[in-house]
């Protein structure tokens, strides 16, 4: 009964392992990548710059800010490229408002108080970020409500609980056999 169990546990192990392999290539990748992105010197996620001032009684109104963000945007990289925010991420401890844009993840740097651009950059970092939870595609397909990335979540973290616990039983069981047969051999002997 154990040994067919085992024979199960290794066959659920290793067909979970073969239909999902390439999923887990890309989480353990990524993750790797995301785990060092503040260390990359800048070429995954860009260094945040610094601006003049830290009091935001001296900075520019987020409109004027935006405003040139986005004109800085069309003027380094194309007219054609939208200007759909994704986020707006203001650092008072370092002076600057990042503007973080929908498309191919663009990032513009401002001084807050000049609204000089400080640099633009593609933040490499969220792509793979995107690729590392699923939402890649929800984005690629444009779905609302990010259901491939929930459905991506759900087989994947499974996955990882079924590899955990089958895992386990992969090394535990046989001990048990090994223990079990030893008991059997020493109750018979004696």
């Amino acid at each position: 009964m154990q040994a067919s169990f085992l024979r199960s546990v290794r066959k659920l192990h290793r067909n979970t392992g073969i239909l999902l392999f390439a999923f887990f290539f890309i989480i353990a990748l990524t993750g790797l990548l995301l785990g060092w992105k503040k260390n990359s010197f800048g070429l995954i996620l860009p260094a945040t710059s610094t601006g003049t001032s830290t009091q935001l009684s001296e900075w520019k109104s987020l409109e004027e800010l935006n405003a040139i963000a986005d004109s800085t945007l069309l003027a380094m990289v194309g007219n054609n490229i939208s200007t759909r925010l994704d986020r707006i991420d203001a650092r008072k401890d370092k002076g600057i408002v990042k503007f973080v844009y929908i498309q191919d993840y663009w990032e513009v740097q401002l001084d807050g108080a000049t609204g000089k651009p400080m640099q633009i950059n593609q933040r490499r970092s969220d792509l793979i970020e995107d690729l590392h939870d699923g939402s890649f595609f929800d984005l690629y397909f444009q779905t609302k409500g990010e259901p491939i990335k929930l459905i991506y979540t759900l087989i994947m973290s499974t996955a990882l609980i079924i590899f955990t616990i089958t895992g386990f039983w992969l090394w535990y069981g046989p001990k048990q056999i090994r223990r079990k047969k030893a008991e059997k051999s020493t109750r018979s002997s004696g």
